[in-house]
């Protein structure tokens, strides 16, 4: 038998019921009526108590406030002692997955200036910060990313803020999975499943501590040259659905090495965005008409 302490409160109508174990899993629920309690049997059970005005429970309790009708004095015990008895049957408190309100999620899709690559815009923050995945081997840190992967024709998943950059295969048109896409999308999102395990950042080395780091091991010029990227070059690439990573630059040869990623990955324009605006704005900037900037992945 479940046994269950009745404990006042500050509020003499409302009066507390700790059973001796856990009844919601860290969640907690407040019914003001019958209607409200449908997915409650048990509090659905108390509303036909005539003097419950509100229930509320959480962790290991039931809280009721009553309406002046009666005492508590009066009626507790018989309230514990129903209680008791529902809890020791063993049947359902609450059905959580069916009480927890899905947050309002939208997602549409936006074309970029890569054929084989759309943005999937959201209303929420989806990363802290950006990251890419080429393949289910690589997405192992995303439960996310490893889902969308499911999908035969995608290739690969680039993931920033609150927009999801998908590459397809040549195998189908995307008017044949944009809708299939964003459905999966805002259905994953909306059901708050998890898009990025908790140690992710620290295990691809993408911790504010880590980037700062990185930073400061770079000389002067190279620090110039991610301080230009960050403000004039990675906005504009991020709308269009893409991202441009810092590599490396070669004070002897004048060489900058960087990584494109997202919808820059292999976009038939990207060799004009590096040569005619990136490498030209370096070459300004920094005074120094011998730069020259290379993809690695280009």
């Amino acid at each position: 038998m479940t046994k269950i302490s009745i404990v006042p409160t500050s509020n003499d109508s409302i009066l507390k019921f700790e059973a001796d174990r856990f009844l919601t899993n860290h969640n907690s629920f407040e019914f003001n009526n019958i209607d409200e309690a449908k997915n409650s049997p048990l509090a659905k059970e108390l509303f036909y108590l005539p003097f419950v005005k509100k229930i509320y429970i959480a962790s290991n309790f039931i809280a009721i406030e009553r309406f002046n009708i009666v005492d508590w004095n009066d009626v507790k015990d018989e309230v514990a002692e129903q209680i008791s008895k529902y809890l020791s049957s063993g049947q359902t408190v609450v059905n959580e997955d069916a009480s927890k309100p899905k947050s309002a999620v939208t997602v549409y899709a936006e074309s970029t200036p890569n054929p084989n690559v759309l943005k999937f815009v959201c209303n929420k923050l989806l990363v802290p910060n950006q990251f890419e995945f080429t393949s289910i081997e690589t997405a192992k840190h995303s439960p996310f990313a490893t889902s969308l992967f499911q999908f035969p024709f995608i290739k690969n998943v680039y993931l920033e803020k609150n927009f999801i950059s998908i590459t397809k295969f040549d195998i189908v048109e995307w008017e044949e999975i944009t809708l299939q896409l964003r459905e999966f999308i805002k259905s994953y999102v909306e059901d708050d499943k998890v898009i990025l395990n908790d140690d992710a950042p620290a295990q691809l080395n993408k911790t504010e501590k880590a980037k700062e780091k990185q930073f400061d091991a770079l000389d002067d010029i190279s620090k110039n040259i991610v301080n230009i990227l960050e403000e004039y070059v990675k906005p504009a690439v991020a709308s269009d659905g893409g991202n441009i990573e810092f590599i490396s630059y070669n004070n002897e040869t004048s060489k900058v090495e960087v990584l494109l990623q997202g919808a820059c990955s292999g976009c038939p324009s990207s060799t004009f965005t590096l040569k005619n605006g990136i490498e030209n704005m370096l070459r300004e900037m920094l005074n120094n008409t011998t730069i020259f900037v290379h993809a690695v992945n280009e």
